[in-house]
């Protein structure tokens, strides 16, 4: 397993900077999920990124930054919508997919001519970031396409050696990943949803296009049909008859269920319906499910607005990511 070092701990932010810069990889929190860190600007190290997790190289890394300085350093420029977004939001889980320059690797934008972008709204990764002095590239810090992390044990549970250093700030204040939005001739497109509610998007810019997965390669991360899977099967579920009959069955329920002596363990995400509670417990919610050996996890659908919106996206693509097995 990889240290764990509390990033409050004196000295701990500076050593994983060095590791940083010295090409390793660290796991860091942010207010979204822990990411897998490493020094943006160096291929090798980012190559690690990607053999660590597993994830195919075609699928595109966030790139975070401390400030405006450092987002200059990579990207072209700022159409004036996305500049009205970034005023607003950042920091904050908002991630811009804007046209990059030619410093930022290829294998960071798996060869687009578009670099993902973000300034994180977490004092320890800012602080990370601008003691390192380099823009850091950090998908979710879990195997690709499985529960990403959101506190620092899970992330040696699913990284383990694979990395240098997990940096632990605690647990994450969001918990489900970044939105991302990306520019067509300054139409926003939405390719993400995440912890940033769409209508608080559109409330700045305008309505915001949800466009069909239809791109031979991913424009951003979280394009993929299937990611975010437990290794036990998970399904939507509508309150519907399934057949459950000599199966142990598991549920995942926005507010407690009618009857949940049907289930062999029921995970509450908010007993006052809350959306924003619950995008910050479900991840820990599913990986406590996957740990019971359960035949299936059934995973109601949560209201589809605000940050329900993310929420009903990463069940969709756990349960796509069951299917696949």
């Amino acid at each position: 397993m990889a240290r764990i070092l509390a990033a409050s701990e004196p000295g701990a932010i500076a050593l994983a900077a060095a590791v940083l810069s010295d090409g390793g990889l660290v796991a860091f929190p942010t207010e979204t999920v822990y990411g897998l860190g490493a020094d943006a600007l160096n291929p090798i190290a980012v190559a690690r990124i990607f053999e660590s997790k597993g994830r195919p190289r075609f699928d595109p890394l966030i790139v975070h930054v401390a400030d405006e300085a450092q987002l200059g350093e990579l990207v072209v420029d700022l159409p004036p919508n996305a500049l009205a977004l970034a005023n607003r939001f950042w920091p904050g889980p908002l991630t811009l997919v804007l046209p990059k320059k030619a410093v930022v690797p290829d294998i960071v934008t798996a060869g687009l001519a578009t670099v993902a972008v973000r300034i994180p709204a977490h004092p320890v990764a800012l602080d990370l970031i601008r003691q390192t002095q380099r823009p850091i590239a950090a998908p979710s810090a879990n195997r690709f396409g499985r529960i990403s992390p959101t506190y620092a044990a899970a992330v040696n549970e699913e990284l383990g050696d694979a990395m240098n250093l997990v940096l632990d700030g605690g647990p994450c204040r969001i918990g489900v990943e970044s939105t991302v939005i990306f520019f067509a001739d300054n139409q926003p497109l939405l390719l993400r949803p995440g912890g940033l509610a769409v209508e608080e998007i559109e409330a700045i810019v305008g309505p915001v296009v949800i466009p069909e997965l239809t791109e031979e390669q991913p424009l951003s991360p979280g394009r993929l049909p299937a990611h975010y899977a437990p290794r036990t099967p998970l399904a939507i579920w509508f309150g519907d008859n399934v057949a459950t009959l000599g199966k142990r069955v598991g549920l995942l329920a926005l507010q407690p269920p009618l009857n949940p002596r049907r289930f062999v363990a029921v995970e509450i995400l908010s007993k006052d319906g809350d959306l924003i509670e619950a995008a910050a417990n479900l991840f820990a919610a599913l990986r406590r499910l996957d740990r019971l050996g359960l035949d299936l996890i059934l995973a109601e659908p949560v209201p589809n607005r605000g940050i329900g919106l993310a929420l009903n996206d990463r069940l969709r693509r756990a349960s796509a990511g069951s299917e696949k097995r």
